[in-house]
């Protein structure tokens, strides 16, 4: 008992005089400067952007890319093998990888906390240096890569991955660093600073932060795993298996811009073995996630029950899948609400935590929205993502297709096939009206929308 308790003691006054160092440390000055947001290209035909993201799409989709687990400064392959496929295409494989261990995990956990206790030290100026550098190589080199491993990865048209691959990261990079040097502009009141002068410095968290992101969105994997380390902390990043290759390719952008070894690990790895290995950890200091409602709940459990072994507090940031909906006044334009709720539901197969899953129509207007989707949706184009003429293309993976097209063809008599993708996938029209706001089939966790086109790998 003495023994453990002079450990603890021993521990306890490093991380006391480490925190009594840092704060005699000189006040921070940061350069200032402004940001805007990234504009969207538009890939008009005969464009640059054009010409340099069909390069980058033939390059992509002409080879597999042998992607390794990264603990600090060294790569991992295991002997469980998986492959990210093509979900318009599930014949063309398009990225391998290597599932962790949970000898593995543990492995990134200990390099993550002797590296935060170093990163933390860097000083700010130098860490928004770096975060900049890596949304000019976003920006300009690797813009296209990064498009065309969303494209064919994730099956995101043209727009859909210039917004997210592109624009989006490139923002959450860029303002996240406008927001960092903001928040250093603070300092509290001292009624008398010759006397007694208040200072704060913000610092990483002791521990690891854990970032579980979602296929979705490419610019979330990235902002996950790299905000909190811009804040100082070291991050375990779970990539999805179904957005492997971009944001293996944001990982690799990053470490050309000057992010050490160690400050963000990807680890790849089964769900429940990184949620059971990162949750039973001491270190853990927190979760930044993307994702269900029944994994995030999991991990809040887990969480709750080891509470009394961690030596923080563990943080849990979580954005989960919501039911968006449009409620139409009766005064509203017909055209407006047509094209907004078909764009709202549809683009990218409706996998958006945005997308619009309830639609409520005032019966004045209803023969005339009515017609007007049904008008629209016949117009739609689902197809290969690098056809610039297609509206959407597949659902991310098989997975996705029985949560949705079973159980709507067993829900509702009136679902019925409609398209074949020859070699990738299928749609589906389904259609659930009531006039009973509290009507089951719009409490049914199928039922996205009351209009909804499904597109999926059979």
């Amino acid at each position: 008992m003495l023994s453990v308790c002079r450990v603890n003691v021993v521990v306890n006054l490093q991380r006391y005089a480490t925190r009594c160092l840092a704060s005699i440390v000189p006040e921070v000055k940061v350069d200032d400067f402004d940001v805007k947001n990234e504009p969207v290209y538009q890939y008009l035909k005969g464009s640059k952007e054009r010409t340099e993201l069909e390069k980058a799409l033939k390059e992509t989709a002409g080879k597999t890319e042998d992607i390794p687990i990264v603990i600090g400064d060294k790569e991992y392959k295991t002997d469980d093998v998986r492959y990210q496929v093509m979900p318009h295409n599930h014949k063309q494989k398009i990225a391998k990888f290597y599932y962790a261990d949970a000898k593995l995990v543990n492995k990134a956990i200990d390099v993550a906390v002797e590296t935060q206790k170093k990163w933390d030290r860097v000083p700010i100026p130098e860490r928004l240096r770096i975060w900049e550098k890596a949304a000019s190589l976003m920006a300009g080199q690797y813009r296209q890569t990064l498009n065309a491993a969303t494209m064919l990865g994730q099956a995101k048209t043209v727009i859909q991955a210039e917004i997210d691959s592109a624009a989006e990261l490139i923002d959450f990079f860029r303002l996240n660093a406008y927001f960092l040097k903001e928040a250093t502009k603070y300092q509290p009141i001292s009624e008398d600073p010759k006397v007694t002068k208040n200072t704060m410095r913000y610092r990483g968290i002791d521990g690891f932060i854990a970032a579980v992101s979602p296929f979705n969105f490419t610019a979330i994997g990235g902002n996950l795993a790299y905000t909190p380390a811009l804040m100082g902390n070291a991050v375990l990043w779970k990539p999805s298996d179904t957005a492997m290759l971009s944001n293996w390719i944001i990982f690799k952008i990053c470490r050309e811009a000057g992010v050490p070894p160690g400050v963000v690990n990807f680890v790849p790895a089964d769900g429940p073995v990184f949620g059971d290995t990162i949750t039973s950890s001491k270190y853990l200091a927190g979760i930044n996630f993307t994702g269900s409602v029944p994994t995030f709940t999991r991990l809040w459990t887990q969480v709750g029950k080891n509470i009394n072994k961690y030596i923080n507090f563990p943080r849990l940031i979580g954005e989960c899948g919501g039911k968006n909906y449009h409620f139409v006044h009766p005064s509203a334009d017909v055209e407006t609400v047509v094209n907004g709720t078909i764009r709202s539901a549809f683009e990218f197969c409706g996998q958006k935590c945005s997308a619009c899953s309830r639609m409520y129509v005032p019966e004045s207007l209803w023969g005339k929205i009515k017609k007007g989707l049904l008008e629209k949706r016949d117009q739609l184009k689902i197809g290969d993502p690098t056809d610039y003429k297609s509206f959407t293309s597949a659902v991310i993976d098989d997975k996705a297709w029985p949560t949705r097209g079973s159980r709507a063809t067993s829900s509702t008599p009136r679902a019925r096939r409609i398209w074949r993708l020859s070699v990738g996938g299928s749609a589906m029209t389904v259609r659930v009206t009531s006039s009973n706001p509290q009507s089951s089939s719009l409490k049914t966790r199928w039922t996205r929308s009351w209009w909804k086109r499904y597109s999926a790998p059979s």
